[in-house]
């Protein structure tokens, strides 16, 4: 049947659609059974590895990703010579393949979104997204998952569905992410670079991510920091698509602890060892701010995200945040306890 479903960041949305796509998969050579349309590569790119990783003992089984930034002409090679029977992509890539007709979509029996209320606020992908759901047959299974699905996108979301089994993990007021420990700390526009450093100096991280606003702001920042010392990285929208995934991947294997990104790296992306998230920038919703915390205690596990407030209508953000998830966030204390953020590990007896 099909199903829209909300759960916090972290609670395993992702494993659920694998699984149960892998569950019900007959593959059939030559036939793409399954479509999976997420925002961004990076999350595209998350999605198939753990496809990969859930199907290692379904060797019949292939998956593949495309997305832009990539020579298409290797994707439509790919599918000529190897046709997967799950895709993995982003809306426009995938509508240029099956345009194409080097794509067939005509025997999809699951088609899934993906951080769903991104794909659909946004009118061009929403576009994208109809055009390819049409070329699909009308008897599949729709899913629809997100952290954050808001009263305005439900009925959105519901147009590409036929009675859907609705499934809310905690409605908006519960969304606040338990054993993440959440905080603030007022400062100019001036001083936040002098207090980033006595963070990162003063507090004990397995990995951290400081969230920007701006492309240049990442890159200017992540200079500073490799300039002081620290063992930082960053990501954004300006590389090129080889470079952004080489950097995600180093950084999820830790050779870097710092990555200092923009709201591309803000949904869905899943770095078990990220326990600090640091908002150098206020995000411009209550919506992205509990995306980007949700990078640290993932799955219950504890964490820390700090969030600097500059000015006033950073204020009204996190007041916003306040309200909507109904939690207290108090100014950062001048100590604090280790324990409350990290996981201290079992010692051997």
């Amino acid at each position: 049947m099909d199903v829209i479903c909300q759960a916090k960041s972290g609670m395993g949305k992702t494993a659920v659609f694998v699984l149960s796509t892998l569950q019900q998969i007959e593959p059939v050579a030559g036939q793409v059974a399954a479509l999976v349309l997420c925002h961004t590569r990076e999350l595209a790119y998350q999605i198939c590895h753990e496809f990969e990783r859930f199907s290692t003992y379904l060797p019949d089984i292939k998956v593949a990703v495309f997305y832009g930034g990539v020579n298409i002409k290797i994707h439509k090679d790919l599918l000529k010579n190897e046709c997967p029977h799950i895709v993995v992509g982003t809306p426009g890539r995938i509508l240029g393949l099956a345009r194409d007709k080097d794509l067939s979509l005509r025997n999809v029996r699951h088609f899934i979104l993906d951080e769903c209320d991104k794909m659909l606020e946004s009118l061009d992908m929403r576009r994208d997204v109809q055009e390819i759901f049409k070329m699909t047959p009308h008897d599949k299974q729709v899913m629809m998952f997100s952290a954050t699905l808001s009263k305005e996108i439900r009925p959105v979301c519901k147009k590409f569905m036929q009675d859907p089994m609705e499934i809310y993990v905690d409605d908006e007021a519960k969304l606040t992410l338990h054993g993440l420990v959440q905080h603030y700390i007022k400062l100019s526009e001036m001083e936040k670079n002098r207090k980033l450093n006595d963070l990162l100096d003063a507090l004990d991280f397995n990995q951290v991510v400081i969230f920007v606003k701006s492309v240049s702001r990442a890159a200017e920042l992540n200079k500073l920091l490799v300039e002081c010392n620290f063992p930082s990285i960053c990501i954004h929208s300006g590389m090129s698509q080889e470079e952004r995934l080489t950097r995600y991947k180093g950084f999820k294997e830790g050779h870097k602890r710092i990555l200092v990104a923009t709201d591309l790296v803000g949904r869905g992306i899943d770095i078990e060892r990220v326990n600090i998230v640091i908002n150098y920038d206020m995000p411009d919703s209550a919506d992205t701010y509990l995306h980007r915390v949700g990078r640290a205690g993932r799955f219950g596990t504890k964490g820390l995200a700090i969030t600097f407030v500059s000015s006033a209508s950073d204020s009204d953000v996190l007041n916003q945040v306040q309200e909507r998830f109904e939690v207290d966030i108090k100014e950062l204390p001048e100590q604090i306890d280790t324990s409350t953020y990290i996981v201290c590990p079992i010692s051997p007896s």
